[in-house]
C-alpha cells in the first residue's frame, strides 16, 4: 500500500479510529490493532510474503531471549551469529542470488571458461532490507547487554512490522524504539496535530517535488543515447532533489504518521545538502542506515582504533558494502565505493595536509560530487552511467533535450520551492511557518502546501524509489 494512494486514505483513518477507541483497553489491546494492520498494509502488495516477515520476527525473538539467558560465551556468539547467518540468507536470497550468480558466471566468462548457474525467477519482497535490519538491531543490542528481551512476543513483531516504517524505513533502533511498544498511549490533540503538520510537508516534498521531477529525469535517464551532456546534466540535477524530495518525504510521512499514535521516530534527514564535508553529508543524509552501519559494521570492523590505513580500510568496506544494501547492481556498488574514497581523499586532505575549504567553496563542491555519485545511483547500468558522464565532459551539445515545457518549468519551481524552504529551515530555524504562534500564519501556510500538493503534485500512483531496496 502506498502513502499517496486511494488506499492509505481510507485505511488511515479506520486504524486510527480503531487504535484511540478500542486502544484504551491498554498497550497490549493497541499492539494488537496495529501488528493486525501492519501485517494488512504489507499484505496489499504480496500477501505471500508475510510468512517470511512473521518469520523473521519471531526468530530474532527468541534468539532474543535466548541470548539474554545464556552466560556461556561461546553459546551467546553462536546464537548471536545465528540471527545474523538466518537474516543475511534470507536477504542475500531474495535480493542477490541472482545479482552474485550473474557476477560468477561472467567471472568465469572473462576467462573463456563457460559456467552455467541457473537463475532464480523470485520476487524481491518489499522492505526486507529495512525489516530484516531492523529484527537484527534487538539481537545486536541484547548481545551487547544494551536492551532487555521482551517478555511478550507481541510487542516485538509490532515493533518490526509498524506500518508507516516497515518498507523503507526510518530504520529504528531496538534500544530506543521497541520500548515505545510497551506503554499504554494516550491521545493527544497537540501530537497529533504536529504528526499532521509533518506528514503535509512529506507529501508535499514527494508529490510536488520527487515526482514532478521525475518526469524529466526518468525520460532522460530511460534513453540516454538520445540526448546530449546539457540535458544529462539537468537531469542529474533534477535527481539529486528527486530522490532527496522522495525519500525524505517518505521518512516525513512515516514520522509523522508514527505521531499520530503516540510513537516517536528518530529523524532520517537533516538538509543535507546544506553539507560543507562528505563527513557531515553521511550525518545528514538517511541518517537511520547511515548510525546503523556505523555501530554495527564500522566499528565492529575496527573502527578508527587501528592505523589511518586500517580506518580507511574499514571506512571503505563500510560504504561499499552500504552501496551493496542499496540493490543487487554494480551500480549501487560503485556508488558507495565513490563515497568511500570521498571520504578518505577528504580526510586525508583535513588531517594529514590541513586543508580545508571555506564554506562557501566547499558546500557546491560536495554537492557537485554527490551528484557526479548519483549518476551511477540513477542508472540503469554501468554502461549507462558512464555514457551519461562521459556527455557531460565531453559532449554537452548545443541545447537542452527540453520536452515538454510545462514539465520542465513545473521542475524547476518544485526545486526552487524545496530550496527556499531548506534555507529557511537551515538557517531561520526559529521562523517555523507551519508551527507559527499566530494562527492565521499557520492555517495561511496549510492551505498554501495544499494547494500546491493538488494544482502541483503528480497523481500518478508512483511508487517511492527506496521501495526497492
Amino acid at each position: 500500500m502506498l502513502f499517496n494512494s486511494i488506499d492509505f486514505a481510507i485505511f488511515l483513518p479506520i486504524v486510527f479510529g480503531l487504535f484511540w477507541t478500542l486502544g484504551r483497553y491498554g498497550a497490549t489491546v493497541q499492539n494488537w490493532i496495529l501488528l493486525t494492520a501492519s501485517y494488512v498494509f504489507y499484505g496489499f502488495w504480496d500477501w505471500r510474503f508475510l510468512g517470511l516477515l512473521a518469520f523473521s520476527s519471531a526468530f530474532d525473538y527468541f534468539v532474543g531471549a535466548a541470548l539474554y539467558k545464556q552466560e556461556d560465551k561461546r553459546k551467546r556468539k553462536t546464537l548471536f551469529w545465528a540471527s545474523v547467518a538466518v537474516n543475511l540468507t534470507l536477504l542475500g536470497f531474495f535480493k542477490y542470488y541472482n545479482f552474485f550468480a550473474d557476477s560468477f558466471v561472467n567471472a568465469f566468462s572473462f576467462f573463456g571458461q563457460s559456467v552455467s548457474l541457473g537463475s532464480l525467477k523470485v520476487l524481491l519482497p518489499v522492505g526486507i532490507s529495512f525489516y530484516t535490519f531492523q529484527s537484527m538491531s534487538y539481537a545486536f543490542d541484547i548481545y551487547r547487554r544494551e536492551l532487555e528481551p521482551v517478555k511478550s512476543i507481541v510487542p516485538f513483531m509490532t515493533f518490526v512490522a509498524f506500518f508507516p516504517h516497515m518498507v523503507a524505513g526510518p530504520i529504528q533502533r531496538a534500544s530506543f524504539f521497541l520500548p515505545q511498544f510497551l506503554t499504554h498511549k494516550h491521545f493527544t490533540y497537540d501530537l497529533a496535530a504536529k504528526g499532521l503538520k509533518i506528514m503535509l510537508f512529506g507529501f508535499f516534498t514527494k508529490v510536488v517535488v520527487a515526482d514532478r521531477l521525475a518526469l524529466y529525469v526518468d525520460a532522460v535517464y530511460g534513453n540516454v543515447d538520445l540526448h546530449t551532456g546539457w540535458s544529462h546534466l539537468l537531469a542529474t540535477f533534477f535527481f539529486a532533489f528527486q530522490i532527496y524530495g522522495d525519500f525524505a518525504g517518505y521518512s516525513l510521512i512515516a514520522i509523522g504518521c508514527a505521531l499520530l499514535f503516540g510513537f516517536h521516530m528518530s529523524p532520517n534527514f537533516n538538509r543535507p545538502y546544506f553539507s560543507g564535508s562528505f563527513r557531515e553529508f553521511w550525518s545528514r543524509w538517511h541518517m537511520s542506515l547511515s548510525t546503523w552501519f556505523k555501530d554495527y559494521l564500522y566499528i565492529p570492523l575496527g573502527g578508527n582504533r587501528g592505523s589511518k590505513s586500517r580506518t580507511y580500510a574499514n571506512l571503505f568496506t563500510t560504504f561499499v558494502v552500504s552501496g551493496l544494501w542499496h540493490g543487487a547492481n554494480w551500480t549501487f556498488v560503485i556508488w558507495g565505493a565513490l563515497h568511500g574514497g570521498y571520504q578518505i581523499v577528504e580526510r586525508t586532505l583535513s588531517e594529514t595536509l590541513k586543508i580545508k575549504l571555506p564554506k562557501l567553496l566547499s558546500i557546491p563542491l560536495v554537492f557537485a560530487l554527490t551528484c557526479l555519485a548519483w549518476v551511477f545511483f540513477r542508472a540503469a547500468n554501468v554502461q549507462d552511467a558512464f555514457h551519461v558522464i562521459g556527455t557531460m565532459f565531453t559532449n554537452l551539445g548545443s541545447s537542452v533535450h527540453v520536452g515538454d515545457i510545462g514539465i520542465l518549468a513545473f521542475s524547476f519551481m518544485g526545486v526552487l520551492l524545496l530550496i527556499l524552504i531548506e534555507i529557511m529551515h537551515e538557517y531561520y530555524p526559529n521562523v517555523t511557518l507551519l508551527n507559527h504562534r499566530l494562527a492565521p500564519v499557520r492555517y495561511a501556510t496549510i492551505v498554501a502546501m495544499l494547494v500546491f500538493i493538488i494544482s502541483l503534485g503528480v497523481f500518478d500512483g508512483s511508487q517511492f524509489i527506496y521501495f526497492q531496496f
